[in-house]
């Protein structure tokens, strides 16, 4: 989604464009002023909250000579428009993130993009989750990406809320309120029977992390659609808390999602560490009201990105160069103290400064020692060169249903239906 951070379906029929998001113009993100040792101007495109205000300022700071232009825009969009400014052949930005479920679409694009490799990123490939490396690693052996994160899974939750509804507050008595989805639902009725207020976000954000604990998700490794195995299970999930009446049916990261954070519409969500970031630049009033339980089901991995280059700029180096640098451990360890995300190289879980981390903001929950555990169990999912938009219209079928067009006895066909059509076109 940032990254993920996920990322969701409302209103993504239409392809935004990156200039439309932030309201720069692309075209001119490769242009310089003059030759050698003038100013250099780097346009840096992804959504969220990626910690990059402080990493901007740090690192020119330390290289006047070069601007970093920070583009952020909807989680979507970004890829859409990425994607349309690679056929064009002009207008990419000079370092774009990429999340793991645009990852596979892109390196199938290789020549689209700076092979790393060239530019000396080999070097890295031993500080990394194996499987994180070779995630962004093409079939002809090149590298067009360097990790920034993963999003290894816990649950969020208002312990005042909680209070208020009669439930336990504590981070340990609260995950053992729900082993399995079956056990969070049963406690989402108890709470909105108590408070009359709706217990979790979204119908799409039980979706997404129920789909990334199963052992496989939209495609198999021979890009064949499995709408029967993991995503089935995932949706029923969504559409039994819908059912149930638990769900504010709110859209993720559109505004009336993050309304629902400041006006406590709801007092629990699927918290990939990512997230932490978004909820406390969404509410910052309401600091030490969250903490962190562990996630039904166990394990599973939602979001983590990638920065990539694409080859089409004319600052190739500069921007090589900053990417490198953002993902050197001092850096990854200040975006991870700053908004949450967790690296994705495994040496940094075992850092004092990220061990010994307790994020204020979320009554002082021990994050470094939670996501590091998580990340340490991971079993990566293949996402497949279609996952993208697959899970951009399976989400809106969830939405219809959420907003009452559809009902959800007749959603999985619909479902089904779409997904096939995303299969044979590659569009949602």
């Amino acid at each position: 989604m940032r990254r993920t951070l996920s990322a969701v379906a409302a209103g993504l029929a239409a392809t935004l464009v990156i200039a439309g998001c932030s309201g720069r113009d692309l075209e001119s993100s490769n242009k310089t002023e003059g030759g050698s040792g003038e100013q250099i101007t780097l346009k840096v495109a992804f959504w969220g909250d990626m910690g990059l205000d402080k990493l901007k300022a740090d690192y020119e700071k330390a290289h006047p000579n070069v601007k970093i232009v920070l583009n952020t825009g909807e989680f979507n969009a970004q890829h859409e428009d990425l994607q349309k400014k690679l056929v064009a052949g002009t207008g990419a930005p000079d370092i774009s993130a990429v999340d793991e479920g645009f990852i596979v679409q892109f390196r199938n694009q290789s020549d689209k993009f700076v092979n790393l490799l060239d530019k000396g990123a080999g070097d890295f490939e031993s500080k990394y989750l194996d499987w994180k490396w070779k995630a962004s690693m093409s079939s002809d052996g090149k590298q067009i990406g360097l990790g920034t994160d993963v999003g290894g899974l816990a649950m969020c939750y208002r312990s005042d809320l909680f209070k208020a509804a009669g439930l336990p507050t504590d981070r340990e008595e609260v995950s053992k309120l729900w082993t399995n989805w079956d056990q969070f639902i049963e406690v989402g009725k108890k709470y909105v029977a108590k408070t009359g207020k709706k217990f979790v976000d979204s119908g799409t954000n039980m979706f997404n992390p129920v789909l990334a604990q199963q052992p496989v998700g939209f495609y198999n490794e021979q890009e064949q659609l499995q709408m029967d195995g993991g995503p089935k299970v995932a949706f029923d999930v969504s559409m039994k808390a819908i059912d149930a009446g638990i769900s504010a049916n709110l859209a993720s990261f559109q505004p009336n999602w993050n309304q629902g954070f400041k006006k406590d519409q709801f007092a629990v969500l699927a918290c990939p560490a990512w997230m932490l970031g978004h909820i406390q630049e969404t509410a910052p009033d309401q600091k030490g009201k969250w903490d962190i339980a562990a996630i039904p089901g166990g394990g599973g991995n939602w979001g983590g990105s990638w920065w990539t280059v694409p080859s089409q700029g004319k600052n190739i180096d500069a921007a090589v160069d900053f990417v490198k640098w953002m993902v050197q451990p001092e850096q990854q360890i200040e975006v991870f103290e700053t908004v949450g995300n967790l690296p994705s190289q495994p040496d940094l879980y075992k850092d004092p400064k990220v061990l010994a981390y307790k994020k204020e903001f979320m009554s002082n929950a021990p994050t470094g020692q939670i996501f590091a555990a998580t990340a340490a169990g991971l079993k990566p999912q293949y996402l497949g060169k279609k996952n993208g938009p697959t899970r951009v219209a399976v989400e809106n079928v969830i939405t219809r249903v959420q907003q009452g067009g559809l009902k959800s006895s007749a959603a999985w066909p619909e479902a089904v239906k779409q997904a096939e059509k995303v299969a044979k076109t590659g569009k949602a």
